[in-house]
Formats: structure tokens, sequence, C-alpha cells
């Protein structure tokens, strides 16, 4: 198997996504993202894009986790790299894809600063992969990485939070029970981020917390991030079904941008 270790930092320095993914209980806060939701999420992309199954084409799964995106890909037919920054993660989807018999090229890097050198006809970064930095210029380095990496008027798909649909239906304080696990996942809306803390205790009363916290981009605000790096926005879909978005109605904001071709030079 594949080294896909990191170099390692102090506590002091780490961010919250570096040991929250890292950690065996993140899938089971999230076990109910299962792969049929992933694959219904995969068909329409492939749909709404034009791309063929059983075609090799080169795709890109940008924060691909578990691999849940990325083996529906591969299963299509599609030629998947998958990148991540958490090694344990990435373990476990390398393995995943060796027991379906899948090729697919894993990669751990940050997506601050990916750059694999070639060029991908697809790019994907879904579940709300995207948003996790402090800093507009961090969120924008991600982008203009994807850019860079995309084919002449090839494909980006990004994934978000509708923020509009999340205000009228946050929950503040949800608790569930998994396995012998109690979870408490408490919210926190602010005009720019959702924060969410998370409290998990076992059987015998031990209890850990983490903590999440993620951009909100209105439909305005990530369309115009995104046309910046050169990426025009062809459709933006409420669901994994592919209806069209609705501001005050869809769940989701997936957005679908093409890179622009160049203009020749003339001169």
């Amino acid at each position: 198997m594949t080294d896909h270790r990191y170099p390692s930092r102090d506590n002091a320095s780490r961010e919250w996504f570096e040991d929250w993914f890292s950690n065996p209980l993140y899938l089971k806060v999230y076990h109910h993202r299962d792969s049929a939701e992933a694959e219904l999420c995969v068909e329409t992309i492939l749909r709404i894009t034009g791309t063929p199954t059983n075609s090799l084409r080169p795709v890109l799964d940008i924060a691909c986790g578990a691999g849940r995106h990325a083996i529906a890909m591969a299963h299509l037919g599609l030629q998947v790299t998958a990148n991540d920054l958490s090694a344990f993660l990435l373990g476990l989807a390398e393995k995943e894809a060796e027991n379906r018999g899948l090729d697919i090229e894993f990669t751990c890097s940050d997506m601050r600063s990916i750059s694999l050198e070639r060029e991908f006809d697809l790019i994907v970064q879904l579940f709300s992969s995207f948003g996790y930095f402090e800093t507009d210029e961090e969120d924008q380095a991600v982008i203009r990485n994807v850019a860079e990496m995309l084919s002449p008027e090839g494909w980006y798909v990004l994934d978000l939070i509708n923020p509009q649909y999340l205000k009228k239906h946050i929950v503040l304080r949800t608790e569930k029970s998994v396995d012998t696990l109690s979870i408490t996942e408490e919210r926190e809306l602010t005009d720019r981020n959702v924060c969410k803390t998370i409290t998990i205790k076992d059987v015998n009363g031990d209890e850990c917390s983490y903590s999440e916290s993620m951009r909100l981009f209105s439909p305005a605000e990530i369309s115009t991030l995104l046309e910046s790096e050169n990426l025009e926005v062809k459709f933006i879909a409420g669901d994994y079904r592919g209806h069209e978005f609705q501001e005050n109605t869809s769940p989701r904001m997936i957005l679908f941008t093409r890179k622009k071709r160049k203009a020749p030079n003339v001169l």
C-alpha cells in the first residue's frame, strides 16, 4: 500500500481538519453518507457534463475522503486520481479500491498546494469540502490550482451548502447514537461561517470533542471567485439529482463550471 504520510506539525500549528479527518470517529459521525448517495451524485455529474462512461477520461477527485465518489467514477470506467490530506482516509479508500479491483491513483497533499503537473478533463470537489481556511486568498489558491490542472474546456464541479437553505433549516443541537457511541452536534451560524462542535461519548463516559468550520458563499460570491480564475459557471444544481438550483429551497449549491479557452494571440 502506498505511503500517504505527510509532514507532521506541532499541535499548535495544526488546523482543525488535520486532526478531525484523520480520526476514525469521523466516519462514525457521517456514516449516513453512503455509496448510494455518491453513485447518484456521480451519475448526475457525468450526465450534466456530458462525460461518457468507459472512456478513460482523466478525472481528479479533490478532498476524496474515504473514496466514495472516486470509486463510483472508477467503476464507470473513468481514469481516476483521488487526492486528500488525510492519510487515514486515503488508506481506507485505497483498500476499498483494491477490494473492488479498481485502478485508482491516490495522492496526498493539501488542496492549497496541490499540483499534479498534468491535465484533467473533469475535476470534482464534493460534499462541502471547500471553504475550510481562514482567508479568502487560501480559498482562491485552491481554485487557481484547479484551473491550472484543467484541460481546455474541462469541467470543475464544486458542491457547496446553500447558505439560504441552511439559515432556514439549521438545527442548533442534535443528538444521535451510533453503535455504542453518543454523539452531540452543536451548530453556530455567523454571517460568514457555519461552525460545529462534535462531542462523542463512549459507554464508559469518556468523551472527546472536535470542531468544524466552513465558509459560506452566496451564489454571487462563489461565481465571482470562479470567474476570477477563468472558470465560467454553466449550471447550478440544487441537489444530487441535478434539479436546477433555487436559492430559497435547494439544499445544495452544486456549481458546474467550465474552463474558458484563451483567446488566440493575433499580434
